[in-house]
């Protein structure tokens, strides 16, 4: 298939006009407008972009849930809910969230999940392009929002399950999901009584097995740092759930900042962050380093009401939705494509950039760049064309087939 008149986010993050050879499930080659004279298509099946933006598909490494379901929730097709929702508005694949659950719970939920992905796979290996597989976004990793967290700052998550930080138990969490768990978050100053060595011992042990996140934190800027430089490199949601950004107690904001082998997600549906702090994030951190996620929960995609996060009721009115037992925010309702909208029309971050957090910053985190986060010949052909007016959404390519 050739995909024809479109603006192509190419591997240098600048648009240029061209087309897109795909063969397969895969990118066979893109052409550039100015390098196209005289050649010829024949013979093959041609997609006109009608001069969309051609990027490529995106990457959510943190949400929960849409449609009235949850990864956590216990449904045998909360994933296959999960993965078509995404796939349909132009996220090709994802690695959920979760919650902060009591043991049993999680390892149940990251056995199931490791189930899904491994179906998908084969599927794909098999090249079976008529099961429910072909509509649904690849499930490629987990993030471990909890449990390891401060009760201080839990937002949503249920206290009643928040853990000291373990290292068998996040082996265990690797061993029962195959792999599939790419994120471990903490809170550093959580020491179970046992001291800070302790859980820096914890970081040293698992740096090299996954990621570790700074995660539903009250930590000081020392105490972060000393996380960091013991091997923590992510941070979940920056801003939210930490201590405030102060100029004489810069806290976990400040330890990411001086830390430039950190990546930060960010959430930019207007709600969880004023637009002004993300301007700064982005002059604070760079492009490369942010990676705009949806923190989406169930409630996405339904009418306004009230719904079940890990346990707990929350309420969902327009773009906001809060816990009703105390009024906290609790999570997004807003799906990544529509965050990297607001971030470029209502916040002012170029659009470039926007597309390189969506796309290539998760895939590296996720340790899939060399498959997927960019248009580059070889990678999967995953695809999204959007409006250039106004982003809309236009068409969905997901593994070569339009959807």
């Amino acid at each position: 298939m050739i995909l024809e008149h479109v603006q192509i986010y190419c591997p240098d993050h600048h648009f240029r006009s061209g087309r897109i050879r795909i063969r397969n499930d895969r990118i066979e080659e893109l052409s550039l407008t100015e390098d196209m004279a005289g050649t010829a298509v024949e013979d093959e099946e041609i997609l006109d972009g009608g001069g969309a933006l051609a990027i490529p598909g995106m990457i959510d490494l943190h949400f929960h849930g849409c449609l009235g379901k949850d990864i956590c929730d216990g449904s045998a097709d909360a994933l296959d809910v999960l993965s078509a929702f995404e796939a349909s508005i132009g996220v090709t694949a994802i690695a959920p969230a979760m919650m902060t659950l009591g043991k049993e719970d999680l390892l149940r939920t990251l056995k199931r999940a490791a189930a899904f992905a491994g179906a998908q796979k084969r599927a794909a290996a098999e090249n079976q392009m008529e099961t429910a597989y072909s509509r649904q976004a690849a499930l490629i990793g987990i993030n471990m929002e909890g449990p390891f967290i401060s009760p201080v700052k839990k937002g949503a998550q249920d206290e009643r399950f928040i853990l000291p930080c373990d290292a068998g138990l996040a082996a265990e969490f690797l061993r029962i999901s195959k792999g599939l768990v790419k994120i471990i978050g903490l809170a550093p100053e959580e020491d179970g009584g046992k001291g800070r060595d302790t859980v820096l011992q914890y970081i040293r042990e698992m740096k090299e097995k996954v990621h570790i996140s700074l995660a539903h934190t009250n930590a000081d800027y020392d105490t972060a740092k000393a996380a960091i430089d013991a091997g923590a490199d992510h941070a979940v949601h920056l801003f939210n759930a930490m201590p405030a950004f102060h100029h004489r107690d810069p806290g976990v904001v400040g330890a990411v900042a001086d830390s430039p082998q950190v990546m930060a997600e960010l959430i930019t549906d207007g709600i969880h962050v004023h637009p002004a702090m993300v301007r700064s994030a982005f002059r604070l951190l760079g492009a490369e380093r942010i990676v705009l996620i949806s923190d989406s929960v169930c409630g996405t995609g339904m009418p306004d009401g009230e719904y079940n996060l890990g346990g707990n009721s929350f309420r969902k009115a327009g773009r906001r939705c809060t816990m009703v037992r105390d009024g906290a925010i609790a999570g997004s309702v807003t799906p990544l494509p529509d965050g990297l909208r607001t971030a470029v029309l209502e916040m002012g971050i170029p659009l470039e950039d926007a597309i390189l957090c969506a796309t290539e910053n998760p895939a590296k985190v996720l340790g899939v760049f060399g498959e997927r986060g960019s248009l580059e010949a070889g990678k999967i052909a995953d695809l999204v064309l959007l409006d250039p007016e106004d982003l809309a959404l236009r068409q969905v390519i997901l593994r070569g087939q339009p959807i």
